[in-house]
């Protein structure tokens, strides 16, 4: 057989090259024969940066420290500063990656009100400075709801309250907001700039960042209320961006913000997928595995595992999921495995969660080992 392992990270506990290699040694346990390709994916948030470095040939790490993201209340500096990386591909096109910057890993304990997005705009900056033409910008994994004000001030806007004077960091400086001047905004590269992200989400109400994304970065429901009228307030200073504009909500908000500097909302799965040529690996594939860390309601609005299952089907090739759970109906999938169900439960998927990808990726092997090429 052939076969193709396109997973994205499972955050938090396994890169999406990790993934794809743990899958590959468990499908080689079973059926050691078979020619196994390894293509590791991204949607725009954790690795989307690992997934354009291992796809693009002579991408190259452009090493930085930005700011760390979360304000300190009562004192003049922000959490330790951040040692990290933008991505430099051919041609001038530059990767930024805020999980890398500005994420949901680098905060402990979570800030729901302190942490911001400066540090993103800090390495947005830094791509600036270095002269790239164009911008992928991955916003997924995102630690805060500031609406992107952080990456924007650092990027030459300014965000003051009633005194004139500027309101500082974070979704609790929202609520102290009183104008918005982006006239001292850096221009755009002139490739533009592209917002890679995997949500769809208008920036307030049920739907918004404050309330589907709120908890995840520790906010409770009476948090999420304020969460929601800071970023409302923000939202009514800005002129000329809709707060329903699709993806206003991907990342806290910041979303809101990159449309408020002139960046355009894109596909991240997708743009990486075609840089990584994986709809010409699909041909002829006999199988194709994809995966992620939890597989649920909203894995179709533009997930890797929903996009690479869309270039499958294009192609022919039947296509399985490994997700560390899984709890919406994986439809379009000829086989599902969770590494929960695996394992006993998420803690113990989550502990070791190479063992348990290996031991998914024997799982589906397994069920190939008496079919012919092709089968499901």
């Amino acid at each position: 057989m052939h076969v193709v392992i396109a997973p994205d990270s499972f955050k938090g506990t396994a890169s999406a090259a990790d993934a794809a290699a743990a899958i590959a040694r468990g499908w080689r346990s079973v059926r050691a024969d078979d020619e196994v390709v390894e293509r590791p994916m991204a949607d725009g948030g954790e690795g989307t940066l690992d997934a354009f470095e291992a796809a693009v040939p002579d991408a190259r790490r452009m090493p930085i420290t930005v700011r760390g993201p979360v304000a300190v209340q009562g004192r003049a500096t922000d959490s330790a500063p951040i040692a990290t990386h933008w991505l430099l591909l051919p041609g001038g096109t530059g990767v930024v990656e805020l999980a890398a910057t500005s994420g949901l890993s680098l905060v402990d304990p979570l800030a729901p009100f302190d942490a911001h997005t400066a540090g993103f705009g800090d390495a947005i900056a830094a791509a600036l400075d270095a002269g790239v033409k164009r911008l992928l910008l991955a916003v997924g994994g995102s630690a805060s709801t500031d609406g992107g004000v952080g990456a924007l001030s650092a990027l030459g806007a300014r965000f003051l309250g009633v005194d004139g004077r500027p309101v500082g960091l974070g979704n609790r400086a929202l609520g102290r907001l009183d104008r918005v001047e982006l006239s001292g905004l850096r221009p755009l590269p002139d490739g533009g700039a592209v917002v890679l992200g995997d949500v769809t989400n208008p920036l307030l109400g049920e739907g918004g960042a404050a309330a589907v994304f709120g908890p995840q970065k520790g906010a409770d429901a009476a948090d999420i209320i304020v969460l929601e009228a800071n970023l409302a307030r923000f939202a009514r200073l800005v002129p000329g961006v809709s707060a329903e504009a699709p993806g206003a909500g991907a990342a806290g908000g910041a979303g809101f913000g990159l449309l408020a500097w002139g960046a355009e909302m894109g596909g991240g799965a997708a743009l990486v997928a075609s840089a990584a040529g994986l709809a010409h690996d699909l041909v002829g594939a006999d199988l194709v595995v994809t995966g992620e860390g939890r597989f649920d309601g909203q894995s179709e609005a533009g997930k890797a595992p929903s996009h690479v299952a869309r270039l499958a089907a294009e192609a022919g090739a039947p296509v399985a999921l490994i997700a560390g759970s899984i709890t919406a109906e994986p439809r379009g999938f000829a086989a599902s495995v969770a590494l929960a169900g695996l394992a006993g439960d998420r803690a113990a998927a989550m502990a070791d969660p190479v063992r348990w990808l290996e031991a998914a990726g024997a799982r589906l092997a397994s069920g190939h080992s008496s079919r012919t090429p092709g089968g499901t």
